[in-house]
């Protein structure tokens, strides 16, 4: 779904409403986590000052579940039993296996996610009205993928070949296919790379440079955000210009990036935690998007790979780090 189809949905919602209260006076609220990310990385950072600032403050009227962060794949499961099992108002979630540990859990408890597209995941029936305990934010990374492919193309004027790195415990086969066809209408043939732990990524990106690619475009995951050190290194020494979901990685040393602003995406889902917490039911408060996206060039990097960044790009990009 596009971000035009995204906004018609709503509007053909008009009748929807929630209830939303003030917070109760005297009430502690509990707040859940099961994220793969560690307490005090920038986006929770974020989280807790927008909470804050929406009413809601730790140690006064909140009170954070612990034991819910920097959850890996294969502590889904117990983590996600814990944090229900601790009764709280709501939980926010990280990408679609940590969501989908919690729905094994509880099919109550508002689950407040961020996830690539969460009614293509199965996890919500519509945009409108989600129509279970889910809600929270779309990314849309199917389309941004696509976006991303092509700026990485304008990168890199007559490149022949490149190759996408992408999680194979996530990306359908179908969203491949897309990619695949689209460089291929463009003149560039693309080779996939599968990577579904942080021990495969340096392996794969080896693999892209042997195999004659130019570029890398590292397709939506949390995966390459958690590992995001090991992706921006890895592609850096092998010399191959790369572009990344999110602006933070170029800001932190990638080369380029398109996409929102992962700090702005945790403070619009405190947002949404608060509407939560206020009384609104997770079944018909919509679906939103990302309030924004930016585009990032590392001219530092470019320079440390003796790489030409186009004037266009530099142009239309919203940051450009010297």
């Amino acid at each position: 779904m596009n971000r035009r189809e995204f906004v018609a949905l709503l509007g053909a919602a008009g009748a929807w409403s929630y209830s939303a209260h003030a917070q109760e006076n005297g009430r502690i609220y509990r707040l859940g986590f099961l994220l793969p990310i560690a307490r005090d990385a920038p986006g929770v950072v974020a989280m807790f000052d927008e909470l804050r600032q929406q009413g809601f403050v730790e140690g006064r009227n909140l009170a954070v579940i612990e034991g819910g962060f920097g959850v890996r794949s294969d502590e889904i499961a117990e983590r996600a039993a814990a944090v229900v099992k601790a009764a709280p108002d709501a939980i926010v979630s990280g990408a679609d296996l940590h969501t989908r540990g919690l729905l094994s859990v509880t099919r109550t408890v508002p689950l407040i996610g961020m996830t690539e597209d969460m009614v293509a995941a199965g996890l919500a029936a519509s945009f409108a009205r989600p129509g279970g305990n889910v809600t929270g934010i779309s990314l849309l990374s199917p389309e941004l993928d696509d976006k991303r492919q092509g700026l990485l193309i304008e990168a890199v004027p007559g490149i022949r070949r490149m190759a996408a790195l992408y999680d194979s415990t996530i990306t359908p086969t179908t969203h491949l296919d897309l990619l695949w066809a689209a460089a291929k209408s463009r003149g560039v043939e693309l080779s996939l790379l599968s990577v579904s732990s942080a021990a495969e990524i340096r392996p794969q990106i080896n693999e892209a440079r042997s195999t004659g690619s130019e570029a890398l475009n590292f397709l939506a995951t949390p995966l390459f955000f958690v590992n995001s050190r090991a992706v921006i290194d890895g592609a850096t020494e092998a010399r191959l210009p790369a572009i990344y979901q999110w602006p933070d990685m170029a800001e932190d040393g990638g080369l380029l990036a398109y996409g929102p602003r992962f700090s702005q995406v945790y403070r619009q889902r405190a947002r949404m935690v608060a509407k939560i917490l206020r009384g609104a039911n997770p079944a018909e408060l919509p679906i939103e998007l990302p309030s924004s996206f930016v585009l990032v060039v590392n001219l530092r990097t470019a320079k440390l790979m003796d790489f030409n960044i186009p004037t266009s790009l530099l142009y239309r990009a919203e940051r450009v780090v010297e």
